[in-house]
């Protein structure tokens, strides 16, 4: 109860912009989302995770490491693999570096995938978000964000988004 009461409470602009974001967050994902699936029956978490994929070497990465660049429980990113392993996106293989870690590798028909509709993701994310702001704002948008990951990536050390 103590909290409540000692609260550094939002003015009502912070209010407005915290709902803001919340609010746009939550439409913009949404809606890149349903994009994905209605073309190629692919989330939006599916795709990001073809997109990790894809910049790493050799197509491959442990799911631990995986699971960090996300933001993402283990748990979850391992329902989510599995679910792209039976559509051939991706498949599971034991570490060749040590045989003791489990790698998620992009499939040739994963690639293929992502290149296909890479262009939709990108021209949603153009017309939803990066065009409707001035590249100022865009760019303090991505400092603020910065920011929050950086913080609350302090406070579990054990995170390591890359």
């Amino acid at each position: 109860m103590t909290e409540a009461r000692t609260a550094r409470w939002l003015d009502a602009d912070q209010q407005r912009s915290w709902r803001a974001l919340v609010m746009g967050t939550t439409l913009l994902f949404d809606r890149l989302d349903d994009d994905l699936r209605r073309t190629c029956e692919l989330s939006l978490v599916e795709y990001e995770i073809l997109v990790r994929l894809s910049e790493a070497d050799g197509r491959r990465l442990r799911m631990a490491q995986l699971a960090d660049a996300l933001a993402h429980s283990r748990s979850r990113v391992t329902h989510t693999i599995a679910r792209m392993e039976k559509s051939g996106l991706v498949e599971r293989t034991v570490s060749p570096e040590d045989g003791r870690g489990v790698l998620a590798a992009m499939t040739d028909k994963g690639y293929s995938l992502l290149v296909r509709i890479a262009p939709l993701h990108v021209n949603g994310v153009r017309a939803h978000l990066v065009d409707l702001v001035s590249p100022d704002d865009f760019a303090a948008l991505g400092r603020v964000m910065d920011a929050v990951c950086d913080h609350l990536v302090a406070a579990h050390p054990e995170m390591e988004i890359r």
